[in-house]
């Protein structure tokens, strides 16, 4: 079965639930009834589930949305604040599931190399060089190659400092709580820097990561990036090795990021989303969360509901 998850931070009125899906009968107490959608077999079965402070409707029917649908309905419903996802099956109980994720601006709020230039003084070189990339101006590899170049001198200590400063996205500590809880695991893939993951995995669930490596010298950076870039390309690659890896099928894997560079990843995965994603993403995937949290993501787990 296909879901349709509707998350927001307030209950969810059937009157509205009427309004958007007018061929689908909800009753008027709160929940439809589900002996008697089970029971009809093709219609659509309604559940409801809330948790961490949001609420969510789950219409688990046979047929999947076209692209061109989900992005109506997601028009429709922002006028409320609603996020709305159109995946497949939920994640199954009793079985393992993955969830990758891209680091900067994902996982966590800040963009490390931004942190890193603006404490070695060099924000507006690197700031430059970051928005000729967005503009089309250059690739990923050679943008992060130039703007690396600019942390030449970066002691190999203001990585524990700039770590420090770093705060998780809205939602994150939940997910770090009900990802192994559901007996799942966790990893990230960041077109960021390996000492931040370092650090960050020596606290947190994360069971891999891959990021890019700094080449070091006397305790200070070169300003050369050491080993392969992880790019778009590479973050699909490690996404379809660490599932082959773990046994976990494809469509068992969640894959959440923020921008274009996470697009393949989020395209190879089951379930892909983005988070606050940016809209160079968003015009390349289907779903997305822009009303609620990371924490929303306990609603792709089956046993929610």
């Amino acid at each position: 079965m296909n879901s349709l998850l509707l998350v927001s931070r307030s209950p969810i009125s059937n009157s509205l639930l009427s309004e958007t899906f007018p061929q689908i009968k909800f009753d008027t107490v709160g929940s439809s009834s589900k002996e008697n959608s089970a029971s009809a077999g093709s219609l659509p079965l309604i559940s409801h589930a809330e948790k961490y402070g949001l609420h969510c409707v789950r219409i688990s029917q046979k047929d999947s949305l076209k692209r061109e649908e989900v992005l109506v309905i997601r028009r429709k419903l922002a006028n409320h604040q609603i996020d709305f996802l159109s995946v497949g099956p939920l994640l199954p109980k009793n079985k393992e599931s993955l969830f990758v994720f891209d680091m900067d601006s994902t996982v966590i709020k800040e963009e490390v190399i931004d942190e890193l230039a603006r404490k070695h003084g060099v924000f507006d070189a690197v700031a430059s060089v970051t928005k000729q990339a967005m503009e089309g101006g250059m690739g990923f590899d050679e943008a992060l190659r130039l703007r690396v170049k600019h942390l030449a001198g970066l002691s190999k200590e203001s990585f524990k400092e700039v770590y420090d400063l770093l705060t998780l996205n809205d939602g994150m500590e939940k997910v770090f709580q009900f990802v192994p809880n559901n007996g799942s695991k966790l990893g990230i893939l960041s077109g960021g820097f390996t000492p931040v993951l370092q650090l960050f995995s020596e606290k947190y669930p994360v069971s891999f990561y891959k990021a890019n490596g700094l080449e070091e010298m006397g305790g200070n950076f070169t300003g050369e990036i050491f080993g392969e870039i992880i790019n778009r390309e590479k973050k699909e690659i490690y996404l379809k090795r660490y599932a082959k890896d773990l046994s976990i099928p494809l469509d068992q894997v969640v894959a959440v990021g923020d921008g274009a560079n996470d697009a393949l990843m989020l395209g190879v995965a089951g379930i892909g989303i983005g988070i606050h994603a940016k809209q160079g993403l968003k015009d390349q995937i289907t779903n997305w969360i822009d009303f609620t949290d990371l924490s929303a993501l306990v609603f792709l787990f089956e046993d929610t509901f």
